[in-house]
């Protein structure tokens, strides 16, 4: 999917009137006056609010792919993988707070079949690259077998959400990675199979 520099430019700007207004105000008139261009020069990347939202997933779907891929490149221990993949998505989102939007999906034209979709392949990507850490984790005995891969990256990806709602919540207020770390430093130690004192 090739985005252009003025599509992303506009995705971005739909991102941060998404997150400081909500669904309700992202319209082509207050998009295109936040660009500081007309309507119908909007109208010449995307032809519908739809279309803006769905790109913006889309982008986010494949940005994201491409990172995670690229933070474990090289890293051998699982542990470490998990770390490096949390620690690329916190960096990510305090440079791009209004891409939380993708994360929370708050009113994102929930009739939009289109864009559930959309939504649910963010999901699907990032719980694909940490159920591949999960199970290598697992297979080396670095993480707990007591449940399954699945129902870890479950909880895993909760605790990431509710992270990012409080960092959101709080109007941005807290270091997201600082905080993120300690955060994932509790998950590992609740993860990492319990050890025998025999």
């Amino acid at each position: 999917m090739e985005i252009k520099e003025r599509q992303i430019e506009i995705i971005e700007a739909a991102g941060e009137i998404l997150t400081e207004s909500g669904i309700n105000a992202l319209t082509t008139k207050n998009l295109a006056a936040k660009m500081g261009f007309s309507e119908s020069a909007l109208y010449r990347h995307y032809a519908s609010k739809e279309e803006i939202v769905l790109t913006m997933l889309k982008y986010l779907s494949i940005n994201m792919d491409n990172r995670l891929t690229n933070s474990v490149a090289g890293i051998e221990r699982s542990e470490e993988k998990l770390k490096a993949v949390f620690s690329n998505q916190f960096e990510f989102f305090k440079k791009n707070p209004h891409f939380l939007v993708a994360i929370f999906s708050d009113g994102l034209l929930e009739e939009s079949k289109a864009i559930n979709e959309a939504i649910m392949q963010i999901m699907d990507t990032k719980r694909k690259h940490l159920l591949q850490i999960i199970q290598q984790g697992q297979k080396k005995k670095q993480f707990t077998e007591t449940l399954s891969a699945d129902e870890l990256v479950h909880i895993i990806m909760g605790s990431f959400r509710l992270h990012m709602l409080q960092w959101r919540l709080s109007g941005f207020a807290f270091d997201l990675k600082s905080k993120g770390n300690k955060l994932m430093a509790n998950l590992l130690t609740l993860i990492q199979p319990i050890k025998s004192i025999l």
